[in-house]
This record gives structure tokens, sequence and C-alpha cells, in this order.
């Protein structure tokens, strides 16, 4: 917006020039400065074309903001956090850890959006990059879950089948997270304070899980040991939808997702911008004279 701004104003300023200029009786002058105006604005142009585009998220404060200053920022909150953590000395923990209350937690569906790809229906697809995880619908639809991710040294890509599903699930810490941070408990029962939440999805024979959390802040960055976080109200509700087997593809970027819909699926009831085949009709045949003269 500053930009474009800017470049009017100075498309102005150079028009104000170009019509001082032609005042004189030389008509050469005005040619000049109707020539030095069309270099201006192309050279605007240029610049204008040239510039990074940048995805804008909204206003704050009369200003834009745009999806890699929030990046940016977050990534420098990170940072921050990681140096001031070396300064702490080791927490030790309870051995045995009881996790504390197991309240009843309503699923809450999150918002649905649309895939430019044909997926499988009943697939899950993480994007770590968009800090989302995707359940496809049918229709070229998904829920859009907002997640947390592994933080840098964890990230991680691949294909899994969910091998378990459990309802406030205990947690034992893995010996290489007790080597990372001594002081651990052996395990932590199930309840709001384990910090697997209400649902753990166990990913294959690996020691990752998509699981819930109480800790909101923690949603939409890469603060994990390599799982993905969900808010206990959202992974209730995947925990209804999953099943033992669904495949689960965590990718770095995943492109092609809109909130809105298509034009096509306008059209799609009647038989146009639709991936299917139209259905055949089916053609009667007509009996031959021949035949109808022997009835």
């Amino acid at each position: 917006m500053f930009r474009s701004k800017a470049w009017v104003s100075y498309e102005s300023g150079g028009l104000q020039r170009g019509i001082a200029w032609g005042k004189g009786k030389d008509g050469g002058t005005m040619i000049f400065a109707r020539s030095a105006l069309i270099c201006t604005i192309a050279a605007a142009g240029m610049a204008w074309a040239g510039a990074p585009a940048k995805a804008q998220t909204g206003f704050r404060g009369g200003q834009p903001v745009f999806q890699s200053d929030i990046e940016r920022r977050e990534r420098e909150l990170d940072a921050a956090r990681a140096e001031r953590r070396k300064t702490y000395g080791n927490t030790v923990y309870p051995k045995y850890m009881d996790g504390g209350a197991k309240p009843d937690i309503s699923p809450q569906k999150p918002p649905i959006v649309y895939l430019d790809s044909n997926e499988k229906p009943g697939t899950i697809i993480v994007d770590t990059g968009g800090r989302h995880l995707y359940y496809v619908l049918p229709g070229k639809q998904a829920y859009a879950y907002p997640i947390s991710v592994g933080r840098e040294g964890f990230e991680w890509t691949g294909t899994e089948r969910i091998s378990r599903i459990a309802s406030w699930p205990s947690w034992t810490p893995p010996p290489e997270m007790h080597q990372r941070q001594p002081g651990l408990p052996i395990t932590v029962s199930g309840g709001l304070i384990n910090p697997l939440g209400a649902r753990a999805l166990y990913l294959g024979n690996s020691i990752y899980r998509i699981h819930g959390t109480n800790n909101e802040r923690s949603i939409g960055r890469a603060s994990s040991s390599g799982c993905f976080r969900m808010m206990n109200e959202h992974v209730v509700h995947l925990a209804t939808l999953a099943k033992v087997g669904t495949t689960v593809r965590v990718v770095a970027n995943y492109s092609g997702v809109s909130t809105s819909a298509p034009i096509s699926s306008i059209f799609s009831g009647f038989g146009f911008g639709s991936d299917d085949p139209p259905p055949k009709r089916q053609v009667k045949k007509r009996k031959s004279a021949s035949a109808a003269k022997k009835q």
C-alpha cells in the first residue's frame, strides 16, 4: 500500500512538471516532458513489479500486517526464550507424577477449507510450514486444525499410520529427552497436568504423536520435540474421526488450500467444473418393424 501511494504521488509530480515545461512556444519541450513522464511511470512500474509479494493477513493500528512479519517475530521470540532457558537451573520433578483431573471435554469443530488437489477422504495431512493439520473430507474439503510443530532440529517429514488412540494418556519421556532435560519424571499419569492432553494419536512405531495441550500460546509455534500439539477441544474432535490405520502424511509445505469455495463448485450441480465424468444416459432400444409384426 505504501508503494502504491508513493507511485501515484510520484506520477502526479511528473505530470505537474510536464505541464509546466509545456508552457513554452517550442513544442519540442512538451514532447520531452511527455517522454520524461513516460520513463518515470515505466521505472516506477518496474520497481513495483520487481518487489517481492507478501501475504497480507490483516491490519493493525491502520497498517497492513504480513504473514512473513508475524513468522519473523515468532522466530525472534522463540530465540529469546531459548536463551533465557539456558540461564535456568534444572527443575527436578517427582519420579512419578499425578496428571491431575480428567474433565469431560467437548469436541470443537475447526474451520473447513477447500483443497486444489484430490486427496483421499480420511487422510491426515500435517503442514509443518503452515502450522496446520488437515483432515480430508469428501468433495475436496478438509477440517483445518491449527497446531504446534517441532522446533529447529526436531522437524521431520514422512508418512505414518495411526497405531493407537488413547484418552488421557500417560506420558513417559524417552531416554533422549531425559538426557536433554535431567530431572524429568519417569512417568506422568493422564490428566490436565500431563503434556499429552486429553487425547493422543500415536504415529506408527515412532516416538511421535498428535496430542492435546492446555497451553494455547504454544499453538502456531515451532516449540515441540517433534510431536504435533492441538488444543484439547480440537484433538478430541479429531479422535472422533480418525481411526487406527489412518494415514498421516507429514510435509514441510502444503499448497493449494483456500478458505473460500472455488468458482467451479458453483457450477458443479450443472455438470460443469466437476472432476467426475458425467453419468451415462441409458438409451432404450427401439424394436424393429419386423419384430413388431411378429408380436
